[in-house]
C-alpha cells in the first residue's frame, strides 16, 4: 500500500503530541534502528517509544489510518531480521520495562515487555524463583522479544520454551482494542468467538482453519517429539488442545501468540509462570576428538536426566583464544578438542549430584566416548556458560569479510536422528564447498549451524540462498523445524512455502488476515515475505571503501571492516548489575544511540554509503559518539572486540581536519604542554583555576561544569620533588648491596605535574625492594591528545618520544618500563604500535613488550621469585576496596593490583564497578556533567559511601580518584601510596 509521505508526516507529528512516550523521525534514530543482529538492513520511517497501553493503542490507530507497518522491537537481538522493516519501529524497551506484580505462592509474575530477563531473575532470586527459559542473550534480551520468538535457551530440555510458561498476555489488536488473553475452556472460547471485535473475528478464523484442516496440519508440521518448533504459526499447538483434541488441555491464545513475531498484535504485558531455583548443580565438560563423536554422545547424555547438554565446536573454542574476556574463561579446556559437550545436572542434594556425574562419566568411558571429563562447580561453572553464551559474538568477530552467517542456524530435529541429520547437513556444506560452525543445544536436537560466507560476494549470496533451500528440504525430510527458537523473520519466511507447501501457507494467510486485515503488524514476516536475498546489510559486488586513516587498522583490515565487526548481538546493552564496564553511557541513559552497537551501526552505514568521506562531517554520527567515554570496555567485553574509543578518536581527528579543532579539545589535548608551563609558577596557575572570577570566565569560555574543580598543580614537579626527597633523606636510594635490576619509571604528565607523590611512592617502594630506579626518557604518551581526537598530535608526540629513547631501548634490551597511570602507560601497549609510522613501528612494538603497570611489575617479580619477602607490615591486615581503571580492566585486568596489595597485608575486595564516569575530561565538560555523575552513581559512588571508616579506598586511575572525591567525598589512594604506607620502617 502506497503511503502519502506528506500526510504521513503530519499524522505522525499529531501522534507525537498524543503520546506520553516519544516519537523520533530524525536521521540518527532511523539509522540506529535499521538493523538487528541479522544480515538485513532496512531504514524505518521512525521509532516510537510508548510508555502506556494507551500509547500503543494510539500508535495502532495511526498505523491503521496510514497503512503503515509497525515493527515491534525489544532489545533488537533478533537473528532472523524480524526487527527490520520500512515502517515505524515500536521500541518497548525504553519505558515499558516494569515488573508489575509478583505472586510468590502461586509462582507467577506479571511484567511489561521491556523487562530484561536477567533483571527479572535478579528480582526473583530472593524468593527462590526464576523464569525458566534462559537465552544466551539473557543480560539484555527482553520478555517481549522472548514471547515474539518463543525463545528457549540452554536448559530447554528441562524447562521447554517461552510458550510453556506464558499464562496470560495483554495485547493490543489491529482495531486498537486491548485484551488480556490466556487459556479458555471450550465454553469460554465459544463466548470469545461471539465477540464482534477483531479478537472475535480472529478466533473464528483460527477455529475454522484448525477444524477443517487438522489432518493436513498434523501431516505437514514437525514430529511431536521435536522440542523446538517455531516455524510459521503454531497451528499444531491449537490442534492438540480442547476443543479440537478430546481431553486436551485448554485452548490458550497466549501460547499461540508466542513465536508469531508481533505479526498478529502488540504485547503490552505478560503473566509468566515461574520455577524454583535448583538446589545443587554442576557441569561436566566432555572433550571429543571429533564432532561426530560428540553428536553420538548426545544421545547417551540425554538419558541421564540432564538440565542441559550444549555443544561447543572447535571454531568457537579457537575464537575464545583471541578474545580478551573469553580467554580467561577457557581454563577448563584440556588439550585441543574438536568439540565439547557441556552437560549440566540439577539435583536436590550434593550426593545425588555427584552420583549423576559419576554415572555419566562412567558410561562415556565404557563406550569410549570422549577423552577428558572435567567437572566444574560453582563458581567455576559460570565461566563455562559465559564462554558458551559468547558464541555468536565471538564468531562474528572473525577477521575479514567471510563470516559464519545466520541462515540455517536455527534448524531442529528429534534427538534420535541428530547425528544422521548433521551428517547429511555436512554433505550439503561439502557440495557448496563451504565451511560451517556447529554449536549450541544438542540436548533438544537443535544446533546453531552457521555456514561461513562473504555476503559482499554475489557468488556467496547465491550459495546463501541455495544452502537455505537445500537445508529446508533436508529438515522437511527429517520432519524437523527450520526455525527452532530464533524465528522466521526475513531469512526463513521466504522458505515457509517450500517447507510446508502452499496449502499450509494459505492457512497462514487466512490467520494473518483474521488478526490483521490491513497488514500493519510486522509486515512481510511469516506471510507474504520479501525475497531471502533482499535488503542485505551489504550490497553484493560493491567494493568495501578504503579510506585514508590515521590509525593503521591492520588487524581489522581497515576502518570500515572495524565497524563491520559489530554483528548486532547487543552485549553492550547490559545493565550495571551484570558487571563489567561496557557500555557506561548506555547504562546511564538506556538509549540505543549510546551503545557500542548503535554507534558502530551508524558508523558502518555512513562509511559504506555513496560518500564514505561524508561520514566524518555527519552530525548524526557526532551525536551518537558524543557520550562515548572512551572507556575501552568494548575492546575486551564485546565478543567481537569492537574498539569504539579508537573509532571515536579517528572520527574526531578526521572531523577536525574538515571543521577545525574546538578550543576545549585544544585545552585538554595540550594538557602536558600547558602543565609544563603551569609548573613554572604553580601558585599562579592554581590561583587562576580557583579564584571565583577567573574560574567562572575559564569555565564559561571552555564550557566546563562549575560543579567541578580542575586539578591543581603540585608545588613541585616530580623531578623537583624527587631531588628534594633525596636531599632531605626521605629517599636514599637502594641498598648498595642490592643486586636487583634497574627499572625505568615512566612518569606521565598527570603524575609529573599534579600528583608527584604517586611517583615518589613508587620510587620508595621499588628502592626498598632493592631495585634501582631511573626516570624513563619519554615525558608524554599522547593519551590526552587521543582522548580529544587529536590523533595527529599524538602521533607526532609519540614519534618524538620514541626518538628520544631509541638509544636507551637499544642499549638496555632487558630493562623494563614501569608506569603509574593506567590510561597513560597502557597507551604504549595499545595505540602506540598502531599509530606510528613504519620508521618507528619496530621500536614501538619493543616498548609495548616492556611496558608494565607498577603492580604488574611487582606481580611479575613475585612470580619469578625475585620480590623480597618481609618488606611490608602484614601483622595487622587492612581492609581495602579496589576500583580498577577502565583501560586497565580492558587490557590487563586487576589481578596484578590485587596481588601487589595482598603482599602488603591488604584484604582486597575488587568492586564489580564499571566506569567511574569521569573519563578524563568528560566529567568536567558542562554538557556531560550530569551523565558523568549518573554513571558514577550506577555502582561506584554508592558503594564507596557504604565503606567503613577503617577501610581504605584504592583506585589506580587519577580520573577515578577525582570522581570519588567529588561524588562521595572520600579519598582514594593510588596503589603506590597504599604500598608505601605499609612499608616496614627502621
Amino acid at each position: 500500500m502506497a503511503i502519502d509521505v506528506t500526510r504521513a508526516t503530519d499524522t505522525l507529528e499529531q501522534l507525537a503530541g498524543e503520546l506520553e512516550g516519544e516519537l523520533r523521525l530524525d536521521d540518527l534514530h532511523r539509522s540506529l534502528y535499521a538493523q538487528d543482529a541479522s544480515v538485513y538492513q532496512s531504514e524505518p520511517v521512525g521509532v516510537v517509544f510508548p510508555r502506556t497501553v494507551e500509547d500503543v493503542q494510539a500508535i495502532v490507530r495511526t498505523a491503521d489510518a496510514l497503512g503503515l507497518g509497525l515493527i515491534p522491537r525489544a532489545a533488537g537481538t533478533s537473528l532472523a531480521g524480524q526487527c527490520v522493516g520500512e515502517g515505524l519501529v515500536v521500541d518497548v524497551g525504553r519505558h515499558m520495562n516494569q515488573i508489575l506484580e509478583l505472586n510468590v505462592e502461586e509462582k507467577w509474575v506479571r511484567v511489561q515487555p521491556g523487562v530484561v530477563l536477567d533483571e527479572l531473575n535478579r528480582y526473583l532470586a530472593p524468593h527462590g524463583l526464576f523464569f525458566g527459559p534462559d537465552t544466551s542473550t539473557s543480560n539484555r534480551c527482553m520478555i517481549g522479544g522472548m514471547i515474539g520468538n518463543n525463545s528457549c535457551g540452554s536448559h530447554s530440555i528441562l524447562y521447554g520454551n517461552t510458550m510453556a510458561h506464558v499464562l496470560e498476555l495483554g495485547v493490543v489488536f489491529a482495531d486498537a482494542s486491548f485484551e488480556r488473553v490466556g487459556a479458555w475452556s471450550p465454553e469460554g472460547l465459544r463466548d470469545r468467538m461471539h465477540q464482534s471485535d477483531r479478537l472475535g473475528e480472529a478466533l473464528r478464523v483460527l477455529d475454522r482453519v484448525v477444524r477443517e484442516h487438522g489432518e493436513l496440519i498434523e501431516e505437514r508440521y514437525p514430529r511431536r517429539d521435536v522440542v523446538r518448533r517455531n516455524t510459521g504459526y503454531p497451528l499444531d499447538d491449537i490442534l492438540w488442545r480442547a476443543p479440537y483434541t478430546e481431553d486436551g488441555e485448554d485452548f490458550s491464545l497466549a501460547r499461540f501468540l508466542c513465536g508469531t513475531e508481533g505479526t498478529l498484535g502488540l504485547v503490552t504485558e505478560a503473566r509468566l509462570n515461574l520455577v524454583e531455583r535448583p538446589v545443587e548443580k554442576c557441569v561436566v565438560c566432555v572433550h571429543f576428538d571429533s564432532l561426530e563423536a560428540s553428536l553420538r554422545a548426545t544421545v547417551v547424555a540425554v538419558k541421564h536426566d540432564p538440565a542441559a547438554v550444549e555443544l561447543i565446536d572447535r571454531r568457537v573454542l579457537e575464537q575464545t583464544k583471541q578474545n580478551i574476556e573469553q580467554s580467561k574463561n577457557r581454563f577448563w579446556v584440556e588439550g585441543d578438542p574438536d568439540a565439547v559437550l557441556v552437560v549440566e545436572f540439577y539435583r536436590e542434594s550434593h550426593q545425588a549430584l555427584e552420583e549423576a556425574c559419576h554415572r555419566l562419566i562412567a558410561e562415556f568411558r565404557s563406550l569410549d566416548m570422549g577423552y577428558a571429563y572435567p567437572v566444574l562447580r560453582a563458581p567455576q561453572d559460570k565461566a563455562v556458560w559465559e564462554l558458551r553464551k559468547a558464541g555468536l559474538g565471538l564468531l562474528m568477530g572473525i577477521e575479514g569479510d567471510v563470516k559464519p552467517v545466520t541462515v540455517v542456524e536455527d534448524t531442529a530435529v528429534a534427538v534420535d536422528v541428530l547425528p544422521d541429520y548433521v551428517r547429511d547437513f555436512a554433505g550439503i556444506m561439502d557440495a557448496y564447498n563451504t565451511a560451517c560452525v556447529y554449536y549450541a543445544h544438542a540436548s533438544v536436537g537443535e544446533l546453531h549451524l552457521r555456514p561461513e560466507l562473504n555476503l559482499k560476494d554475489p557468488e556467496d549470496v547465491r550459495r546463501f540462498k541455495g544452502i537455505a533451500e537445500d537445508v529446508a528440504d533436508l529438515v522437511r525430510r527429517y520432519r524437523g523445524a527450520i526455525s527452532g527458537e530464533h524465528g522466521d523473520g526475513r531469512v526463513r519466511s521466504p522458505l515457509l512455502e517450500r517447507f510446508y507447501g502452499p496449502e499450509i501457507m494459505a492457512l497462514h494467510r487466512q490467520v494473518k488476515e483474521g488478526f490483521d486485515p490491513q497488514g500493519i503488524f510486522n509486515p512481510r514476516n511469516i506471510v507474504d515475505p520479501r525475497p531471502i536475498d533482499a535488503d542485505f546489510r551489504f550490497v553484493p559486488g560493491k567494493p568495501t571503501p578504503e579510506l585514508r586513516t590515521y590509525f593503521k587498522w591492520e588487524a581489522e583490515r581497515g576502518l570500515v571492516r572495524a565497524t563491520e565487526l559489530c554483528n548486532g548481538a547487543g552485549v553492550c546493552r547490559k545493565a550495571p548489575e551484570a558487571g563489567g564496564t561496557m557500555c557506561p553511557s548506555y547504562m546511564a541513559t538506556r538509549d540505543e544511540k549510546d551503545t557500542t552497537r548503535g554507534r558502530a551501526n551508524v558508523f558502518r552505514t555512513l562509511l559504506t554509503g555513496d560518500e564514505p568521506e561524508a561520514a566524518f562531517e555527519s552530525d548524526a554520527l557526532a551525536e551518537a559518539l558524543d557520550l562515548c567515554l572512551s572507556c575501552k570496555g568494548c575492546k575486551s567485553e564485546c565478543p567481537a572486540n569492537v574498539d569504539m574509543a579508537k573509532m571515536k578518536a579517528e572520527f574526531l581527528q578526521q572531523r577536525y581536519d574538515r571543521q577545525g579543532t574546538p578550543a576545549r579539545a585544544l585545552l585538554f589535548g595540550h594538557y602536558g604542554r600547558l602543565s609544563k608551563l603551569g609548573a613554572l609558577v604553580p601558585w599562579l596557575a592554581n590561583f587562576m583555576l580557583s579564584f571565583a572570577l577567573t574560574r567562572a570566565l575559564f569555565n564559561a569560555f571552555f564550557k566546563l561544569s562549575p560543579q567541578r574543580q580542575m586539578p591543581m598543580m603540585a608545588a613541585r614537579s616530580f623531578d623537583a620533588a624527587l631531588r628534594r626527597a633525596r636531599k632531605d633523606g626521605r629517599l636514599s636510594g637502594p641498598d648498595a648491596r642490592a643486586q636487583n635490576e634497574t627499572v625505568w619509571l615512566y612518569v606521565d604528565p598527570f603524575t609529573d605535574f599534579s600528583e608527584p607523590e604517586v611517583g615518589l611512592a613508587a620510587v620508595e617502594v621499588l628502592e626498598a625492594a632493592g631495585y634501582r630506579v631511573e626516570r624513563f626518557g619519554m615525558r608524554d604518551d599522547g593519551r590526552t591528545y587521543l582522548s580529544k581526537g587529536m590523533v595527529r598530535h599524538a602521533r607526532e608526540l609519540m614519534e618524538t618520544g620514541l626518538e628520544s629513547v631509541e638509544a636507551d631501548l637499544q642499549a638496555y634490551p632487558e630493562r623494563r618500563v614501569v608506569g603509574l597511570e593506567p590510561s597513560a602507560l597502557l597507551t604504549f601497549r595499545d595505540e602506540l604500535p598502531d599509530l606510528v609510522s613504519e620508521r618507528w613501528r619496530a621500536l614501538a612494538d619493543n616498548l609495548a613488550s616492556r611496558a608494565l603497570l607498577f603492580e604488574e611489575f611487582i606481580a611479575a617479580e613475585v612470580d619469578a621469585g625475585r620480590w623480597p619477602q618481609g618488606l611490608f607490615e602484614t601483622s595487622r591486615p587492612q581492609s581495602a576496596l579496589l576500583h580498577g581503571h577502565c583501560h586497565q580492566k580492558a587490557i590487563c585486568g586487576t589481578t596484578a593490583t590485587e596481588v601487589a596489595l595482598g603482599l602488603a597485608g591488604y584484604e582486597v575486595e575488587t568492586l564489580r564497578t564499571g566506569c567511574c564516569g569521569m573519563a578524563g575530561s568528560f566529567g568536567y565538560e558542562a554538557e556531560h556533567y550530569e551523565v558523568s555523575m549518573k554513571v558514577g552513581e550506577l555502582v561506584l559512588l554508592p558503594r564507596v559511601r557504604e565503606m567503613g571508616a577503617e577501610q581504605v579506598m584504592i583506585a589506580p586511575g587519577t580520573s577515578c580518584r577525582h570522581q570519588i572525591a567529588d561524588g562521595a567525598q572520600r579519598e582514594a589512594l593510588h596503589p603506590t601510596l597504599a604500598l608505601r604506607a605499609r612499608l616496614k620502617r627502621g
